[in-house]
């Protein structure tokens, strides 16, 4: 039987030999921080056409994290990728076969990918809030301000675990197209939705990502109904929702 440490060493040459992967986490990077700056940079020039409202809730933090909403697509797309690869390419056979405890299997891939999502997700929020507070000029934050810190930290932790639902989505769905089919709606399309319009703006609140984007914010605009730590919470409960379904869903079907 093949040890943790075999285990885990495979999974990190699976990941690291699949290009689409390595281009994936490249691209969370840069569109992240790109957008970041850009959007800091035309809310620095366009702050004094900003109501008084929004001036008062103006939050420095939150704008350089702005393109975290395209950057988490990129996120998405390399959980798919790292559990559907296996499955398109029928390598998952031969990684059974190699370690036939199928929680064994998924913990080891859950735990490099996650660590790897993690690792860039901090990066990619420590670059993303310096060069935002950069663009803002005389706008920006500064990250010893209360909150700052933990709101920085929080961006990162967000994009590991949006990596991370994603990965645990396509243990239970398997086929690539298939996952990005439901997740790329459920993100970009019925999560803005819902969150929205008024008659489902509650239901909004408690998706997970409205949820877990609340711990990148360090003023509170009074919208929500829980706070940044509340928000990542619930976000948590998603997640763990989610990787109960996909091992399930792994111990139960055939490869």
């Amino acid at each position: 039987m093949a040890n943790a440490d075999w285990v885990l060493k495979s999974e990190w040459t699976k990941i690291r030999s699949v290009r689409s992967t390595v281009w994936t986490l490249a691209a969370a990077v840069v569109v992240t921080v790109a957008l970041g700056m850009l959007i800091s940079l035309l809310v620095r020039h366009g702050y004094d056409d900003l109501s008084r409202a929004e001036q008062l809730t103006f939050d420095p933090t939150f704008i350089s994290f702005a393109g975290t909403s395209m950057g988490q697509l990129a996120m998405i797309a390399f959980g798919i990728l790292v559990v559907s690869n296996e499955y398109s390419t029928g390598m998952i056979r031969a990684s059974l076969c190699a370690v036939p405890r199928r929680g064994a299997l998924m913990a080891a891939k859950l735990a490099v990918a996650t660590a790897l999502a993690l690792l860039v997700g901090l990066a990619t929020s420590f670059l993303a809030f310096f060069l935002g507070q950069a663009m803002l000029g005389r706008y920006r934050t500064d990250i010893g301000e209360p909150g700052v810190l933990r709101a920085v930290f929080g961006a990162g932790l967000y994009m590991g675990l949006i990596a991370l639902f994603a990965m645990a989505v396509a243990w239970l769905l398997r086929g690539p197209m298939l996952t990005f089919g439901v997740l790329i709606p459920f993100f970009f399309m019925i999560s803005s939705i819902l969150a929205n319009v008024s008659a489902t703006e509650k239901i909004g609140d408690y998706l997970p990502d409205q949820a877990g984007s609340q711990i990148m914010a360090v003023v509170d605009d009074g919208e929500r109904p829980y706070g940044p730590w509340g928000g990542l919470l619930i976000m948590l409960l998603w997640v763990a929702a989610a990787l109960a379904a996909g091992y399930l869903s792994l111990r139960k079907r055939d490869a």
